[in-house]
């Protein structure tokens, strides 16, 4: 099973494309979408938008986990990642595309055990989940991964192995 972890954002959208069988957890492909902060919100989404059409239509994901919004401290910033969020889960939609949302003190929790974890004890637990020692440097895109590593320990994702014949 191929799953797409998204970190979305209007600046930077972190995405991964993980492989699952239901016992191994595998990084294919891991990048991310920079708009430009002076260009209109409107090109920026649809930059956004475009991007992640693409994504989806190159690698083909079966499911797409997802940060989902709860509480923001910067309130500047979240309307603009609620907007960004909306385009992407409207790419989802228009493909077909299962959507699982998690939030970041859920990723945590399910990664570390404590829903209060730092980056480095999440970095720590990719790394271990992935069996490797590098990671993209980007944190946005470390943060996809953790999230698609989330939907891998849920329930949801033992259905969708059963549905996908795994």
């Amino acid at each position: 099973m191929k799953i797409l972890g998204i970190d979305p954002g209007m600046a930077i959208v972190g995405y991964s494309i993980l492989g699952y069988d239901g016992k191994n957890t595998e990084l294919l492909h891991s990048g991310s979408i920079q708009t430009k902060k002076g260009d209109r919100e409107s090109a920026r989404l649809l930059e956004i938008f475009n991007d992640i059409t693409s994504v989806v239509e190159m690698y083909k994901p079966d499911v797409c986990a997802i940060e989902k919004l709860f509480f923001f401290r910067n309130y500047t910033t979240v309307m603009p990642v609620s907007h960004a969020r909306g385009v992407i889960l409207t790419v989802m939609e228009q493909h077909n595309i299962p959507i699982y949302e998690y939030t970041p003190i859920e990723v945590k929790q399910i990664l570390t055990g404590y829903g209060r974890a730092d980056k480095k004890e999440v970095e720590k637990m990719v790394k271990l989940s992935l069996g490797t020692d590098a990671l993209p440097k980007l944190d946005d895109t470390v943060d996809s991964i953790a999230i698609g590593i989330s939907y891998t320990r849920s329930a949801d994702a033992l259905e969708d192995l059963k549905k996908f014949g795994l």
